[in-house]
């Protein structure tokens, strides 16, 4: 049954009052119906768009992942790139979108003490980037044979992702300014897996390596 002047709500109002609760109050609403009766308006509002604040939560990246393709696809001069430049800007682009919105990412990501549930909020990013990727990166070897070359696909894709994980986890750690060294690892993270795909290594392989080793990168872990 509807309250009495209840507001009428859309998602991303929804989102900004989740929000706004978890990184004042440190932890989620205790249900729905409190969260809803707290802010006025009704419950079934919230069930139009979120089946749960898990849901609600999983939905935050793979909409901050939209978004960053929206803004790409916007540029002129974005059709025109080669694969390592739109892997490039679309890093660039979901993370600033992301340090717009750093306090709650790293709340979300920081939430739970196993990393493998703060992974399971990736989970439909993880479905978004790869439908992506697939449209962005083309086999490295043009072989005869569709095992193989499916195989070589799932490599490449899977290797982008992974990819992915450790910016996000550069990112989180990151504590320079304007996280300028963030724009730095993407930088060289994409030309090292560039050129040991597609190219040869040498060079920035052992640049990027010399940046990692400079500074400590551990292994992925969304404590921070």
């Amino acid at each position: 049954m509807a309250k009495k002047n209840s507001i009428k709500v859309d998602k991303e109002k929804i989102v900004t009052l989740y929000t706004d609760f978890v990184l004042a109050q440190g932890k989620r609403p205790h249900s729905v119906y409190e969260f809803a009766r707290n802010n006025n308006f009704d419950e079934v509002d919230f069930y139009k768009f979120f089946a749960s604040f898990e849901i609600l939560e999983s939905q935050f990246f793979s909409d901050m992942f939209h978004y960053a393709i929206e803004m790409l696809e916007k540029s002129p001069d974005y059709k025109t790139y080669n694969a390592a430049q739109k892997m490039s800007c679309f890093y660039f682009t979901f993370f600033e979108i992301a340090t717009a919105n750093r306090s709650f990412v790293l709340y979300l990501l920081n939430q739970d003490q196993l990393p493998l549930r703060s992974l399971m909020k990736l989970k439909i990013l993880r479905k978004d980037f790869l439908i992506f990727v697939k449209t962005v990166l083309e086999t490295p070897y043009k072989i005869d044979h569709q095992k193989i070359t499916d195989l070589q696909n799932r490599v490449v894709h899977e290797g982008a992702w992974l990819q992915f994980l450790s910016i996000l986890k550069y990112w989180m750690e990151d504590t320079s300014v304007r996280f300028e060294k963030t724009d730095v690892f993407i930088e060289k993270s994409v030309k090292a897996s560039f050129d040991m795909v597609y190219n040869v290594p040498i060079e920035s392989i052992l640049d990027f390596g010399k940046f990692i080793w400079k500074e400590k990168l551990g292994t992925f872990n969304t404590k921070g």
